[in-house]
């Protein structure tokens, strides 16, 4: 096996134990269907489901929303979800308030008490990110949390949090986070739509 050939099966079987640990942690699993159970009940009253986070994170806010309000696995009515990630609010939020400032201003623009705000953030200490969990605990929106490291600040705000620790860097917790967002979909989609499945 060559060194690169090495470095891919080590690459596979860090991830592979990162799952496998995943899976293990039935607290967590708990969490995850609460999560999904929090989802659907915001979309059965008829509210709105918000996301965000930076960077790869924010490419996960925005995956999360397109699912809900596109198409995830079957065809069924669109879901009102949005990630925030306008180009134009962020530049002209972080020009006048801050970059701290971009997330809880579209919430304070758009959410609504009994909302719901997905805040991604694998740290789980992005100010931008604590500032919008803020915002929403302030104003009745409900907050899950994802996260990779136990006991952050976003963790202690949020109403649910799923964390999923993943090693040293925070690559490994993204291919969590991709996973967990895809199975709070499929839970939606199970709860409001089964005559789909």
């Amino acid at each position: 096996m060559s060194e690169m050939e090495q470095h891919i099966y080590h690459s596979l079987s860090e991830a592979r134990a990162a799952l496998d640990a995943l899976l293990k942690d039935k607290k967590t699993l708990r969490t995850i269907a609460a999560a999904g159970q929090q989802l659907s009940d915001t979309f059965r009253r008829g509210g709105r489901v918000f996301s965000c986070g930076n960077g790869g994170s924010m490419c996960d806010a925005m995956h999360f929303a397109e699912e809900l309000s596109g198409r995830y696995r079957l065809h069924r009515k669109g879901l009102p979800a949005a990630a925030i990630s306008d180009p134009s609010h962020l530049s002209c939020v972080g020009n006048d308030y801050g970059y701290d400032r971009v997330f809880a201003r579209y919430l304070e623009a758009h959410g609504r008490e009994d909302d719901c705000l997905l805040a991604i953030s694998t740290s789980g200490t992005s100010a931008n990110v604590l500032a919008a969990a803020e915002h929403a605990k302030r104003h009745g929106i409900h907050v899950i949390a994802l996260t990779g490291r136990k006991g952050s600040v976003l963790g202690d705000l949020a109403d649910i949090e799923l964390c999923t620790p993943a090693g040293q860097y925070a690559d490994r917790v993204q291919e969590l986070h991709i996973k967990v967002i895809h199975i709070l979909i499929e839970l939606v989609e199970r709860e409001l739509f089964p005559e789909n499945y």
